[in-house]
């Protein structure tokens, strides 16, 4: 079984930028779909971007233009740039579609100034 564990997260001013880094312990090589998700207070936990084996990738309306999802053979990176306070949330990796048994930790990131 896989375990994923995300980092990268952290405080910082709106516009500015955070590179997250999810480290798989295995090969997600054979893994299709890899996503990262954000959870924010109150709010149900929503895909922001998902990227398959073959690099194709798609994102929710609300990081287009803003973030980009890559992947390596057992890392996916959710850069992010122009952050605003509205993705002060938890943010977490799993595949995509998720899989109930790999949510991890997540890690925080908090936009404010």
């Amino acid at each position: 079984q896989v375990q994923l564990v995300e980092s990268g997260g952290g405080l910082v001013q709106p516009g500015g930028s955070l590179r997250l880094s999810c480290a798989a312990s295995g090969s997600i090589f054979s893994i299709n779909g890899m996503g990262w998700y954000r959870q924010a207070p109150g709010k149900e936990r929503e895909l922001v971007a998902a990227i398959t084996s073959l690099g194709r990738s798609n994102y929710a309306d609300s990081a287009k233009g803003r973030f980009t999802i890559s992947r390596t053979k057992n890392t996916v990176y959710l850069q992010m740039n122009s952050l605003q306070p509205e993705d002060t949330a938890v943010y977490y990796c799993n595949t995509a579609p998720s899989t109930k048994n790999y949510w991890g930790q997540g890690t925080q990131v908090t936009v404010s100034s």
